[in-house]
């Protein structure tokens, strides 16, 4: 199993030495269905149970395309684009990467992406049943550089079991951040387990703090911060660090503890919400036996905070040999009904309209609820963040670090307010020139 993940790391590393390459081969044999033989590497992050049914979906393909081979390279998520950078900087990356909206623009706009729009065009990825607002998720642009896999809207998932422990109750149609604070605290009072995981990782949460002021993260041209009230962070942070003293929330140290979704707090127990998008629902119900649900994060509605996105995508790099092969794969993994009643949203509820009343005919109670989650959420959704600036990258390590100074009161809200923006800026202007 993870002895596959990256296999061809080394081999593209080594390339950068001059010593040989790792790019997909052509072979000129012909496969059963009389096709000419082809390799396609297919990189994606995830936990376990990603792993289990994507390998299953290859396997499916593989045998309803006998003359494609798969290659399957999968991480964590830290990991994941920690390898991803040196296969590109070998041109080397694999045929399908599964990106995400924090790294599209740094892939896409350095010319490393293809544009998808004329496998769209030409049939190869069949839009028929997919809206033109959802496949715009994966553009920068008039380029579609990633094809969206699915749906998800950012939610707090909740451990009914400790909420029932704690006598506590969420009406998430009207909780404010104070009543998510005091929920916190309670149950970590009536329970001694965490009320919350902290709304980790930052960069997801603080950004939807904003938006419940009525504030963005990043300026629509992408050349700074977008928010210039600095209190709104320091009152972000005062609060997760009140959270961390209570022993409501944990700590840096544990939270760098939770490598996949097997180790995530809501699934040992250990907390009694965890702030994550939709998608994960299923795969944190498949890991605990506790009764799970999926609640609107507090104060949404007012300012639209929430928005659709696409949970992730599929990318084509301008490196591969297979573009073409590449595309039918993508079209397959979106629009094939087999495929997605292995996915069973855990990617997002399915782009194609069609597709996902399909899956959610087919689907239990529990996995139900992702589906029922997102179209609750849409009713309330407002307009969609763009995709996010090059530099993105280095402004959420930016802003991980920082949290973590601050949680570990290495320097206060206020130092850490005035260090992220002054540093986020200069990376934001830097590579906007």
């Amino acid at each position: 199993m993870l002895m596959r993940r990256f296999v061809f790391v080394s081999l593209c590393i080594l390339l950068t030495l001059g010593l040989f390459g790792c790019s997909s081969n052509t072979e000129e044999a012909a496969g059963a269905d009389g096709k000419k033989k082809v390799t396609l590497r297919v990189a994606w992050w995830g936990g376990q149970p990603r792993h289990d049914y994507t390998s299953k979906i290859i396997e499916l393909y593989e045998k309803e395309h006998p003359h494609v081979k798969i290659e399957a390279e999968f991480a964590n998520w830290d990991d994941y684009w920690k390898k991803l950078a040196p296969m590109s900087a070998a041109g080397q990356l694999p045929d399908v990467i599964q990106m995400d909206m924090a790294y599209l623009s740094q892939y896409g706009k350095k010319g490393q992406l293809e544009d998808l729009t004329p496998y769209v065009k030409d049939g190869t990825i069949n839009t028929e049943s997919i809206d033109e607002k959802t496949i715009k998720g994966g553009k920068i642009g008039d380029q579609l550089y990633g094809f969206p896999l699915g749906v998800n809207v950012l939610s707090v998932i909740t451990n009914d079991d400790l909420l029932k422990e704690a006598g506590v109750e969420i009406d998430d149609g009207s909780w404010t951040w104070t009543d998510f604070e005091n929920l916190a605290l309670e149950v970590e009072e009536k329970t001694g387990q965490y009320g919350s995981n902290g709304m980790h990782p930052p960069d997801v949460f603080f950004p939807y703090y904003l938006r419940t002021k009525g504030e963005r993260f990043y300026k629509e041209d992408g050349t700074g911060l977008a928010y210039s009230d600095d209190k709104l962070f320091v009152d972000y942070f005062k609060r997760q660090v009140k959270l961390v003293d209570e022993k409501a929330s944990p700590t840096p140290d544990e939270s760098a503890q939770v490598k996949g979704m097997e180790d995530d707090f809501i699934v040992k127990g250990r907390t009694a919400a965890t702030w994550n998008y939709s998608n994960q629902f299923a795969a944190f119900a498949q890991l605990t036996d506790a009764p799970l649900s999926l609640k609107l994060p507090p104060e949404q509605a007012k300012e639209k905070a929430l928005f659709l996105r696409p949970s992730m995508l599929f990318s084509i790099p301008k490196s591969s040999e297979q573009k073409k092969e590449a595309a039918a794969f993508i079209d397959f993994f979106i629009n094939n009904e087999k495929a997605n009643a292995l996915i069973k949203g855990e990617r997002g509820v399915p782009v194609s309209s069609k597709i996902a009343a399909t899956v959610k005919s087919q689907l239990s109670e529990e996995e139900k609820k992702i589906f029922e989650y997102v179209e609750r959420a849409t009713e309330y959704a407002g307009e969609a963040e763009p995709p996010e600036p090059i530099g993105s990258a280095e402004v959420i390590k930016l802003l991980k670090d920082t949290s973590d100074q601050i949680l570990f009161k290495k320097i206060t809200p206020e130092e850490g307010a005035a260090k992220f923006r002054k540093e986020a800026d200069a990376i934001l202007k830097r590579n906007q020139q």
